[in-house]
């Protein structure tokens, strides 16, 4: 009996074991059978999916056609539409030439038969162009006459004033406008003087000086007149406008090179000029830029009769402190200026050559208004239709060691020669491929200028030596 259970306790577990692998069997048929089911599932959907998409791009395709065909057809529509309109606008042209040519010659026939017509139209025409010819010239004379007694004087090349005492408040408005405007800009200095950039004690004198001009008209006391000498390109000129400006004072530029060529007539410019300055309500600041070019020492033997009748006529004007002009000289040397001009003035201020850090601040001022600003001014509709735009110019990689280099190569550079400098970079970019300032770019445009920066000095040198 144990040996009967035994076997069939084995046979029991090779029934279970049997049944197992049956069971292993048709699970794995199973999975096979879903599998495969599964995959042309996936199969089938690819094929809808590819059969959708070619339907839609068949049916992109075949809309595209029509709208095409469709604009074809309207573009063919308004074509023969203007050419039956510009058919109808040209016989419309050509009858009323042809009207008007009837009656000119019809008119022409008449006077021509009629001697009586032909006198009367002969002597209307002659009175007509007499009368355009009288009232042009007299015109002429009377517009003359009121330009030399209420306009600016020929000598003035800049002013805050209008050219006539009418023109005033829309030459302020027209300043204070593009002041506001600008009042925002990066390229305007943190200090408020403007694009003006120099030496800091310098720039603390200046400020100084505006004020102290400023409270001297509120006080109704005497100006006082300024020297400033220094290397051409210093922003002496610059200097003087913001100078005026911020001591509230209207400002007049005018150039020691151009009363030579006036001969005999340079004394009555200089009256009229003082005499018109003198005009002003809020004072005026007359800043004569190379003032060495006729106010030298009357020594010098090249100086013409001329010249010194016009020195002398400056000197009779200035010789007493005034409460209504401020005379500011700028020349690039001092010891050329008479010894009774010298005298009149009161206050000389030097302008040398911009340090490393004022260049460096030149340098940002000037990459900030020739690149980063070029192409980013907003301009009206009207001159879009015949000016071309400015192209933008992309900055990659400039940072301040850069520009910090670029300060330590440029020494015995002007703020003049740095703006020009900044000018060659950007026309260098617009030269290029891409309008893109790179560092490469920039050192080669910069390490060429300061090339002829020392060969120009060289020159200079060379000059002197000969001379």
């Amino acid at each position: 009996m144990q040996s009967e259970n035994e076997h069939q306790r084995a046979r029991n577990q090779e029934l279970v074991r049997m049944q197992e692998e049956s069971s292993i069997r048709q699970e794995q048929a199973r999975r096979a059978t879903e599998e495969q089911i599964q995959a042309q599932r996936r199969q089938t959907e690819r094929e809808k999916a590819e059969t959708e998409r070619e339907t839609i791009r068949v049916r992109a395709m075949a809309e595209a056609k029509g709208r095409a065909h469709e604009a074809k057809l309207s573009e063919e529509v308004n074509r023969r539409i203007l050419v039956e309109r510009a058919s109808a606008e040209r016989e419309k042209w050509v009858a009323a030439i042809n009207t008007a040519f009837d009656h000119i010659g019809g008119g022409l026939r008449a006077i021509l038969t009629d001697q009586n017509k032909l006198v009367v139209a002969v002597g209307g025409a002659t009175a007509l162009a007499a009368g355009i010819y009288t009232t042009r010239e007299g015109a002429r004379v009377i517009w003359g006459y009121v330009d030399r007694i209420l306009g600016q004087p020929s000598l003035i090349r800049e002013s805050s004033r209008g050219k006539y005492p009418w023109s005033g408040l829309f030459s302020r408005a027209m300043s204070t406008l593009s002041y506001n405007t600008d009042k925002g800009s990066v390229s305007r200095n943190v200090d408020g003087f403007g694009d003006v950039i120099l030496n800091p004690s310098l720039q603390k004198r200046i400020q100084q000086l505006s004020s102290a001009t400023a409270n001297t008209k509120s006080h109704q006391a005497p100006f006082r007149n300024m020297l400033f000498y220094g290397p051409p390109g210093t922003g002496k000129t610059m200097a003087a406008r913001e100078l005026a400006c911020k001591s509230g004072l209207d400002y007049a530029l005018m150039t020691g090179g151009d009363v030579a060529p006036l001969g005999p007539q340079a004394v009555t410019k200089i009256h009229q000029l003082f005499d018109w300055a003198k005009k002003s309500r809020k004072g005026l600041l007359l800043f004569i830029d190379e003032a060495d070019a006729f106010l030298c020492e009357r020594n010098k033997t090249y100086m013409s009769e001329a010249q010194r009748s016009a020195l002398n006529a400056l000197l009779f004007r200035t010789g007493d402190q005034s409460k209504d002009i401020v005379l500011a000289l700028a020349t690039n040397r001092p010891g050329d200026l008479d010894s009774a001009v010298a005298d009149r003035i009161d206050e000389v201020l030097e302008f040398p050559l911009p340090g490393e850090n004022e260049r460096l601040k030149l340098l940002k001022l000037y990459v900030d208004k020739y690149i980063a600003q070029a192409g980013a001014r907003k301009s009206s509709w009207f001159s879009h239709l015949f000016q071309k735009q400015q192209q933008k110019i992309e900055i990659k990689g400039l940072s301040d060691d850069i520009l910090r280099e670029a300060a330590a190569k440029t020494d015995g550079f002007s703020g003049r020669e740095i703006a020009k400098l900044m000018a060659s970079v950007q026309a260098a970019v617009y030269g290029s491929e891409n309008c893109v300032l790179d560092p490469n770019l920039f050192r080669e445009v910069v390490d060429y200028k300061v090339a002829e920066h020392q060969q120009r000095r060289k020159l200079a040198t060379a000059d002197g030596g000969n001379a």
